[in-house]
């Protein structure tokens, strides 16, 4: 079974990215389940959703404190809330930042780890221009379609397109397509150093 956390703040489409990831999993004719944690949080505060995807029935509904990926949708909860509990050592880290790890001040946390499984991708930045507002949910599954290759990106859009129509299906399906391809060139500068 493999397991995404996601962490976001509440307005950012945390819960819809969740319930994309489970739907690219379902075109892929396979079992996922998508559930948000949140209480009565307003927009803005902190909200975390989860997706398991599995070849066969998943039985278990408890969230997911042990996850094989995290996605952050919002960098300014890095140094607010333990994002990386449960998170072994091979484990993939994608978040949407323009800065590094480093540069995140998450240096001295990244030893030990995969580094070619710990990216930072410009989601935010990519999403205004495709489509016009900051809601990197989308994008950031095209980045871990590439990273992980839990699921197709090709399942990732047609989930998105499933999920929304005209020109927000379009945008969101150009900004995971264009989150992906840099993920993608990120990826070939680890084989090639």
């Amino acid at each position: 079974m493999f397991q995404v956390r996601i962490h976001g703040r509440g307005g950012q489409g945390v819960v819809t990215a969740a319930e994309l990831l489970s739907l690219a999993a379902f075109q892929e004719d396979r079992h996922a389940q998508a559930f948000p944690s949140f209480g009565s949080e307003r927009m803005g505060a902190p909200v975390v959703s989860f997706c398991r995807i599995d070849d066969r029935e998943i039985r278990t509904h408890e969230p997911v404190s042990e996850p094989d990926a995290l996605i952050v949708q919002d960098p300014t909860l890095l140094h607010q809330v333990d994002l990386f509990a449960g998170l072994r050592p091979d484990g993939y880290v994608l978040i949407n930042s323009l800065l590094t790890f480093d540069a995140l001040g998450l240096g001295e946390w990244t030893r030990g780890f995969h580094h070619e499984r710990l990216l930072t991708v410009p989601a935010g930045e990519i999403c205004r221009r495709r489509i016009g507002q900051m809601r990197p949910n989308a994008a950031l599954l095209g980045g871990l379609a590439a990273l992980t290759s839990i699921v197709s990106l090709d399942s990732v859009t047609r989930a998105i397109e499933a999920r929304f129509a005209g020109r927000v299906a379009a945008g969101n399906v150009a900004a995971a397509r264009e989150c992906s391809e840099h993920v993608l060139a990120e990826m070939e500068m680890y084989v090639d150093a």
